[in-house]
């Protein structure tokens, strides 16, 4: 008996073409700008190893879970998990410091990703090793469903409040991105995301804690989760990206969730990332305080010709930033880390200090200086009806009144690693040096930005992972 053709869903037009994309697809602008991810990634992921967090979490998973040698994990020589607890930790390492790559709609797109895929990879024989050019295949796969999937809200396209996007994109993400490298048919693919819908989701209460990484190695991890039990045959809703009245599927985590099929890669697929190029971050922050950073930094210049190159702060009476409405980076007196990396005013203040925020800016040492605090006391917040909670429309805008009554103003409408104007090869390599530097020697880091380079040449992916153990 001939069966009837299954209707066309969204949901199985997702599956659809996860499992038929093709290399061909992949341009060489989208070659290229996902290349540059990995290797930020990777930088930054080996930079967070250095963490208390990543400490924390690799101690959880060694402690709790029976020892199962097959994925590695970031800086840490001989240290090897199982490959869904590699994505963990691995996952928590890129989102540590909060220095991995910003898209918009706002999310950290390639931390949800790049870690599962490493760990697949490594649990894949020998003889089913993907390629360099299946590796990119695959990762390009994840971080073009999150982008897809965002674009279903116009919700999505301002910076959160109720859900941290990665932790419901990115598990996605990395649930297609597996099931791409795994080789799964359409109907398995469909299955993946609808399972890993049912593992997806995280708080934005928990942002500026230790809690928020782990929605970046969760992401990875149950994504990865997502994928291994659709291959084993697991089902889900054949509905979960659909809208079904009176039936939450997706649409729980977006009020205003539209959504619409995603068109068979049979032709010439245009890649979202072939459109728009990704945010990489100089310092590591929420990407919102780039621009009031760059805004201070154009202040503290002015202020250095004033004084002949000392930064007096009882000079300043009064400090005004005119930023975006957000309640979780509006944190005058932040007391930690993660709270100063989401602090418009701690950034601010730093900058017209020192004339940039950098890696130490974020250390104990530097988080009590007193002459920070007093700088901190003296920041009034404005926030201007045009200038939106959106990545791609706000500005920062810094204006220092002195004692003299004279006053300076800096403004930054896109910084330096933003999409609009994104980071040299040049800066963003020094910036993989110095991150990867950290825990691996000199000759080890230059092999590992060959590997990076060259990758959709590599027969397979040994020669990536030699460098990362």
């Amino acid at each position: 008996v001939e069966q009837p053709v299954p209707e066309e869903t969204v949901t199985s037009s997702f599956g659809r073409f996860i499992q038929s994309v093709q290399p061909r697809h992949l341009t060489p602008t989208v070659l290229q700008r996902s290349k540059r991810m990995v290797l930020d990634s990777i930088g930054v992921g080996l930079l967070g190893s250095t963490t208390d967090v990543f400490e924390l979490s690799l101690q959880h998973c060694q402690h709790m879970y029976a020892p199962d040698d097959i994925s590695f994990v970031y800086g840490r020589s001989g240290t090897k998990l199982s490959p869904t607890l590699a994505a963990f930790v691995n996952g928590v390492a890129a989102h540590s410091m909060d220095f991995d790559d910003t898209w918009h709609p706002a999310t950290h797109p390639s931390g949800a990703v790049l870690p599962a895929l490493l760990a697949i990879t490594e649990m894949l024989p020998s003889n089913s090793q993907p390629s360099g050019l299946d590796f990119l295949v695959a990762f390009n796969v994840g971080i073009e469903i999150q982008g897809r999937l965002m674009r279903f809200s116009n919700e999505a396209h301002n910076i959160p409040k109720r859900f941290h996007p990665p932790s419901v994109v990115g598990t996605m993400g990395s649930a297609a991105a597996c099931a791409r490298l795994l080789s799964l048919e359409n109907s398995q693919c469909s299955n993946a995301l609808a399972i890993a819908a049912s593992l997806a989701g995280a708080p934005m209460a928990n942002a500026a804690t230790q809690s928020k990484p782990l929605h970046i190695g969760n992401a990875s991890r149950l994504g990865l989760e997502a994928a291994l039990l659709a291959s084993r045959g697991l089902e889900a809703s054949p509905l979960i990206l659909d809208a079904v009245s009176g039936v939450a599927g997706f649409s729980a985590f977006y009020e205003d969730y539209v959504p619409c099929p995603l068109g068979s890669p049979k032709g010439e697929h245009r890649f979202l990332l072939e459109e728009q190029d990704m945010a990489f971050k100089r310092f590591p922050a929420h990407l919102g305080m780039h621009w009031v950073a760059d805004a201070a930094s154009t202040v503290h210049k002015s202020l250095v010709g004033l004084s002949g190159g000392t930064i007096n702060p009882s000079l300043m009476n009064d400090i005004l930033l005119r930023v975006p409405h957000s309640k979780y980076i509006n944190r005058q007196f932040p007391q930690s880390e993660h709270q100063a990396r989401h602090s418009f005013q701690f950034n601010a203040c730093t900058a017209l200090l020192d004339g940039e925020v950098t890696p130490w800016s974020f250390q104990p040492e530097a988080l009590m200086r007193p002459e920070l605090h007093m700088l901190l006391s003296r920041v009034r917040v404005e926030h201007p009806h045009d200038n939106p909670a959106n990545f791609d429309h706000m500005y920062g805008e810094v204006q220092v009144t002195l004692a003299s009554g004279d006053v300076l103003q800096g403004r930054c409408d896109t910084f330096y690693g933003h999409w609009r104007n994104p980071l040299s090869d040049e800066s963003l390599h020094k910036k993989f040096c110095n991150n990867a530097s950290t825990v691996l020697a000199p000759e080890k880091v230059d092999r590992l930005a060959e590997a990076v380079d060259g990758l959709e040449y590599l027969a397979n992916c040994k020669p990536l992972l030699a460098q990362l153990q």
